[in-house]
């Protein structure tokens, strides 16, 4: 696992092997990393990564925010409630020397509880598969404020997600086992 693109490319992040089923890690693969920011940078929607804040949940590795760090986000924030995975996180954010450009939440994704500060422009969400966390967190940031107005939700699943109400589909494409939909908050 490595960065793909901008300024850490090439940094290999430190290794996870197959992943870890009992830590529910499933690290995004290489491949639909750089398909997912192929589609934020070239998809005709703008370039939502530059200068976004981001927020990473069920962050594992923290791969996704750290991608975006490295093509041009401005701070990242990482939520994640695991221990072998908060361990791989804080690992992989020095091995960027990103520590000033980000934050580590421990905490359930499914309940964030009050925003501090401004919503995040940008939201990466790779919860486990077939579980409805996806719902549960994007329904609790929503009601909670974490998510700027005209927000880009990036949400990966095992099968098609159904957008909740009041977001707007903006693209669902599949690579191989994972589903990568585009969601949109209102303005």
């Amino acid at each position: 696992m490595r960065i793909i693109g901008g300024r850490a490319r090439g940094l290999h992040l430190a290794p996870v092997g197959a992943g870890d089923a009992a830590a529910h890690l499933r690290p995004t693969s290489d491949r639909v990393r750089e398909s997912i920011f192929n589609l934020l940078i070239n998809g005709g929607h703008g370039n939502p990564v530059q200068g976004a804040r981001v927020l990473d949940l069920f962050a594992g590795t923290g791969a996704l925010g750290l991608e975006a760090l490295s093509r041009g986000a401005s701070h990242a924030c990482f939520v994640e409630d695991g221990k072998t995975a908060l361990g791989l996180l804080k690992r992989n954010i020095a091995l960027m020397r990103a520590e000033a450009e980000t934050e580590v939440l421990r905490r359930d994704a499914c309940a964030m509880g009050p925003a501090r500060g401004a919503g995040f422009d940008l939201v990466f969400l790779d919860p486990p598969y077939g579980k409805a966390l996806g719902e549960k967190a994007i329904s609790a940031c929503l009601a909670s404020g974490w998510f700027a107005p005209a927000a880009m939700i990036v949400w990966e699943e095992g099968t098609p997600p159904l957008p909740p109400a009041g977001l707007d589909l903006v693209d669902q494409r599949r690579y191989g086992d994972t589903v990568v939909t585009l969601l949109k908050v209102p303005e």
